[in-house]
């Protein structure tokens, strides 16, 4: 198993905050109090050009409380936080669900794009089929799932509380 040193990881944020859409120059000149120069002189700082090609927009927090609950089968909710594309042109979601105890787990099913389901409160048993086997794995929370494109797959709560957990998807057939 590879490991990243505390370098590799400082190195690779820059990266990481680029295709997050973060700009460094934006949030230090937003940021009250903060004041961008050198040799104590103000500095004017340019802003990032933007493509346009992103549908998501600017970068910016989603309240939980700002976004409308919708009614599932199981007698759950589910929350669209983020819909839409990155700059990069990837498609993505970002929605919570919740699946009450006791509810029957959903059929598998296959989902044309990448997911990572992370556990926020509960226990779910994701089942997952790999070399035509199911293979079941059980997270509470903090816990995450990897669904690679093209798995079949279902995420059932097998705890006695609220099963609540973020769903990202990334590129495929996400709307």
């Amino acid at each position: 198993m590879n490991t990243l040193s505390r370098r590799g990881i400082c190195l690779g944020m820059p990266a990481l905050a680029a295709a997050a859409g973060f700009n460094l120059s934006d949030a230090l000149a937003q940021a009250p109090g903060v004041q961008q120069s050198v040799g104590g002189a103000p500095v004017a700082v340019p802003k990032a050009t933007v493509s346009g090609n992103g549908t998501l927009g600017p970068a910016r927090g989603v309240p939980f409380d700002s976004v409308t609950a919708t009614p599932t089968a199981n007698g759950g909710d589910r929350r669209v936080m983020l819909r839409g594309s990155l700059e990069t042109g990837e498609k993505v979601e970002v929605h919570q669900s919740t699946q009450m105890p006791g509810t029957p787990a959903p059929a598998m099913h296959v989902v044309r794009h990448s997911e990572m389901i992370l556990v926020r409160e509960g226990t779910l048993k994701f089942d997952h089929e790999v070399d035509g086997k199911v293979v079941s794995e059980t997270v509470g929370p903090g816990g995450v799932f990897y669904v690679a494109y093209g798995t079949k797959h279902a995420a059932s709560n097998v705890g006695s509380t609220p099963a609540r957990y973020f769903v990202v998807q990334i590129g495929g057939d996400v709307k």
